[in-house]
C-alpha cells in the first residue's frame, strides 16, 4: 500500500513537474516575447518611426486588452512624436487607468500633458504618484524623469536626475535599459552640464543594441556646444553603423542647415525621408524641414499628402508660408486666420504675427478701396514691427517687405539685348542647370545693363548654388544699379552671410564692398546699422577710400554723405570688376 501510495506519488508529483515545466517555460517565453515586442516599440519610437511602433503597440492591447501598461506605451507615442496630440494621449492614459486605477505609468501619462501644455503643476502630480508607487519600479521612475525632461517650460531635471539614478539602481541587476542613460544625459543638457550629459551617453553606448542612436545624441550634444567637427564626426559615426537609423540624417541636415550647405541638407532630408516611417506627424516634420531650406516644392508636395491625415492646426501655419511664398495672400490669409484659430495661445508665436503683417502688405497691394488700405498697412507695419522688435529670425522681414512693396523684379526681355546674349539663352535654354552658362549669360547682360536679366539669371545660380556666395554679391550690384535698393541691402546681407570664415581674408575686398554699400544704401534709415559697416569696411579694407570718407562722414555732428553720382561711378566700377570673377 505504501509502495502504492509512494508510486502514486511519484507519478503524480512527475506529472505536475512536467506540467509545470511546460507552464513556466510558456509563461517564460510570453514574458520574453513581451520583452522583445515592447523593446522593439521603445526602439521604433527612438528611430522616429511612429507608426510602426504604433502598430506594435496596438498588438499588445489586442493580445492583452486588460493590460493596463499597454495603453501608456500607445498613449506616449502621441505625446513622443513631433508635435505632440494631447487629446488622442490622454484618450489611451485614461482608457488605462480605467483598467487599473493604481496605473502608475498612465497617471504619469496625464501628468505629462499638463506640462506640455504649460502647466507647472504636473510637476507635483508625479511626485505624488511616485510616491505612491514606493518608488520600487524602476519603469515608473524612469518615465517619471522623462515626462520631466520632456517640455523645456516646465521641465525640472534635477527631480528627473534624483529618479533616474534610483531607476538606475532598481534596474541594475536584470540590467539597466540604455534609454534610462539617454534621459539622465537629456536631464543634464537641460542643466547645461555637458560633461555630465556625455558620461550619460557613453554609459549608454556600453549597454545599446544599436549605437547608432547614442552617437546620434552626442553629436547633436556637440553641436549645442558649437564643437563642429566633433558633432559631425559622430553623426557620421551613427550613419556608419546604422545607415537606416533616420535621426542621424535630421542631425546631419540640421548641421548643413547650419552651415547653409541646403543642397547638402536637402540630401540629409531625402534620406531621412526614406528611413523614417509614413506616419503623418513624422512626414509633416519634413515638410517644415523642407520649408526650413526653401525647398518650397518638396515642402508642398510632402504637406499636401498627408494634409487631410494630420489633426494638428500646425498644417494650416505652414501651408500659409507656402501660400504666401507663392504670393497667394488671399489663400495664405485664411488659412493663418485658421491657425491661430485652432491652435492654443501658446503655440502662437511673434513669427505667426510677422507673417500676418506681410500678408496683410501683399493683400494692400490690391485692395482698392482706400480706407481699407491704409487699415490693412497700419496693421502690415504694426505686425511686422512686432516680430522684428523680438529678434524673430524665421523670415528676413525687410527682405520680404521689399519684395512685395516693388521689389518684384521686370522681365529680362524689357532690358537691351545682343548677339551674345541670344546665343547663351538658347543653350541656357536647353541646359538649364549648367552653371557655367548661367555665369556667362548673367555676366552678358551686366555688360548690357540689362538689369532685370542680370538680377534673374543670378537668381536661377543661386536656385543651383545656394551656398556660392559671389552669385548674392553680384546679384546685389545687379539690384543697385536697377535702383532697387531694399533689395540690393539684401543680396550684399546674403553674400556677407554666406563666405565662411575661412575665405575671409582671400575676400576682404569684396567684403569690404558689400559693408560700404549696405552701409551707403541705410544711411537715412538705419543710422546705427550703417555706422556699423561704414566701419567694418574700412577695417577690412583700410586703402578704400570712399568707405573710410562715408565713415567719418556718418560719425561727425554734420553729416554729409557722399553724392549719388558718386556711388554710381562705384557702382559702374564694381560691375565691372565683377564680370571677371571666376566661376
Amino acid at each position: 500500500m505504501i509502495l502504492i501510495t509512494n508510486n502514486f506519488k511519484m507519478k503524480y508529483i512527475m506529472n505536475v513537474t512536467r506540467k509545470s515545466v511546460i507552464v513556466i517555460a510558456s509563461v517564460f517565453s510570453a514574458n520574453i516575447a513581451f520583452a522583445q515586442t515592447l523593446e522593439e516599440g521603445i526602439q521604433s519610437v527612438d528611430s522616429q518611426k511612429y507608426a510602426k511602433a504604433r502598430d506594435i503597440y496596438n498588438q499588445m492591447i489586442t493580445k492583452s486588452p486588460d493590460e493596463a501598461e499597454n495603453y501608456f506605451y500607445l498613449g506616449d507615442t502621441y505625446l513622443t512624436q513631433f508635435e505632440p496630440n494631447f487629446d488622442k494621449a490622454a484618450e489611451y492614459f485614461n482608457k488605462g487607468i480605467a483598467l487599473d486605477k493604481k496605473a502608475y505609468l498612465n497617471k504619469i501619462g496625464l501628468a505629462t500633458i499638463k506640462l506640455g501644455k504649460g502647466d507647472k503643476s504636473g510637476i507635483a502630480d508625479i511626485q505624488e504618484i511616485v510616491k505612491d508607487s514606493r518608488e520600487k519600479d524602476a519603469d515608473v521612475l524612469y518615465r517619471a524623469a522623462e515626462a520631466l525632461t520632456m517640455f523645456d517650460e516646465t521641465s525640472s531635471p534635477d527631480l528627473a536626475i534624483d529618479y533616474l539614478n534610483k531607476a538606475i539602481e532598481r534596474a541594475g541587476r536584470k540590467g539597466v535599459p540604455a534609454y534610462y542613460y539617454y534621459t539622465l544625459g537629456d536631464a543634464y543638457r537641460i542643466k547645461k552640464m555637458p560633461g555630465d550629459a556625455m558620461n550619460a551617453y557613453d554609459k549608454a553606448s556600453a549597454v545599446a543594441q544599436n549605437k547608432a542612436s547614442v552617437f546620434t545624441r552626442m553629436g547633436t550634444l556637440w553641436m549645442a556646444a558649437k564643437q563642429w567637427k566633433l558633432a559631425k564626426e559622430k553623426i557620421d559615426a551613427a550613419i556608419a553603423i546604422d545607415p537606416t537609423y533616420a535621426p542621424a540624417y535630421r542631425a546631419l541636415a540640421n548641421y548643413d542647415i547650419f552651415y547653409q550647405q541646403n543642397a547638402k541638407a536637402k540630401n540629409d532630408l531625402i534620406n531621412y525621408a526614406k528611413y523614417a516611417d509614413e506616419d503623418p506627424s513624422t512626414q509633416l516634420e519634413i515638410a517644415k524641414l523642407y520649408f526650413t531650406i526653401d525647398d518650397y516644392a518638396n515642402s508642398k508636395l510632402t504637406l499636401d499628402k498627408i494634409f487631410d491625415k494630420v489633426e494638428d492646426p500646425i498644417k494650416y501655419k505652414l501651408r500659409a508660408y507656402l501660400l504666401f511664398q507663392d504670393g497667394n495672400y488671399a489663400m495664405a490669409n485664411q488659412d493663418l486666420d485658421m491657425f491661430m484659430q485652432k491652435a492654443e495661445k501658446n503655440r502662437i508665436l511673434d513669427a505667426d504675427k510677422g507673417l500676418k503683417g506681410l500678408i496683410q502688405a501683399g493683400l494692400a497691394k490690391t485692395e482698392t478701396d482706400p480706407a481699407k488700405k491704409a487699415a490693412l498697412i497700419a496693421s502690415s507695419n504694426a505686425n511686422i514691427a512686432l516680430a522684428k522688435a523680438k529678434k524673430d529670425a524665421t523670415l528676413d522681414w525687410d527682405f520680404e517687405l521689399a519684395k512685395i512693396n516693388g521689389g518684384a523684379i521686370g522681365s529680362a526681355e524689357d532690358g537691351p539685348t545682343n548677339p551674345e546674349i541670344e546665343n547663351l539663352k538658347v543653350q541656357v535654354q536647353a541646359n538649364p542647370k549648367d552653371t557655367n552658362l548661367l555665369f556667362k549669360l548673367a555676366n552678358a547682360y551686366q555688360t548690357a545693363q540689362n538689369w532685370n536679366g542680370a538680377v534673374l539669371t543670378w537668381q536661377k545660380m543661386i536656385n543651383l548654388l545656394p551656398d556660392w556666395a559671389p552669385a548674392y554679391y553680384s546679384q546685389g550690384l545687379a539690384y543697385q544699379q536697377g535702383g532697387n535698393n531694399d533689395m540690393a541691402a539684401n543680396s550684399y546681407q546674403k553674400y556677407i552671410d554666406k563666405v565662411k570664415p575661412a575665405d575671409v581674408d582671400a575676400n576682404k575686398q569684396t567684403l569690404s564692398y558689400a559693408y560700404f554699400a549696405i552701409a551707403y544704401l541705410k544711411k537715412d534709415s538705419d543710422l546705427a546699422k550703417a555706422k556699423e559697416y561704414a566701419a567694418k569696411a574700412v577695417e577690412l579694407n583700410p586703402t578704400y577710400e570712399d568707405a573710410a570718407k562715408l565713415n567719418k562722414e556718418l560719425n561727425s555732428t554734420s553729416m554729409q554723405p557722399a553724392s549719388d553720382n558718386t556711388m554710381n561711378q562705384e557702382i559702374q566700377k564694381k560691375v565691372t570688376d565683377s564680370t571677371s570673377t571666376s566661376n
